[in-house]
């Protein structure tokens, strides 16, 4: 009987330690640039690289259709990277993502689809440049915290 409370602190600190490690740190190590290096297997990350580009096309299409005040392209190109396209990351990436990288992921999703939602209603291209430009710091904070390596590089 006395083993069964200490059968349970143990398991409930390897669940903790496991929690740490997938949730919260995620597969990293510390860069010579002092940022997070994520580690990911050459497809991960060309996954999460391809990600990222595919935020530069709709930033650069955004800006685009601000310029020339057509909310229609702001609109498309701002629900292209939106919450929707979380969908094609799987769950074996995501548990090696720490969880700030994560929080702002899901916040850049997120505020492409308010931008498209509010560019829509509104019609309204100083509107969405700004919510663009609050976008656009999650990018740079992004990139000044994190870099994303190949596992064993």
């Amino acid at each position: 009987m006395k083993k069964c409370p200490i059968l349970v602190v143990l398991l409930l600190l390897a669940i903790l330690g496991m929690a740490w490690k997938f949730i919260i740190q995620g597969s990293t190590t510390v860069a010579s640039d002092g940022r997070a290096a994520i580690q990911l297997t050459p497809a991960e990350k060309d996954l999460v690289l391809s990600e990222m580009r595919a935020f530069l096309a709709s930033v650069q299409q955004i800006t685009e259709g601000v310029s020339r005040k057509d909310m229609k392209q702001v609109v498309a190109a701002a629900r292209k990277v939106g919450r929707a396209a979380q969908q094609e990351v799987p769950g074996s990436l995501m548990g090696k993502l720490p969880l700030g990288f994560k929080k702002l992921g899901f916040d850049t999703h997120t505020r492409f689809d308010n931008l498209a939602r509010d560019a829509e209603e509104l019609e309204d291209p100083g509107h969405a440049l700004e919510q663009l430009n609050a976008l656009m710091r999650n990018c740079v904070a992004c990139h000044g915290s994190y870099r994303l390596q190949a596992a064993g590089h």
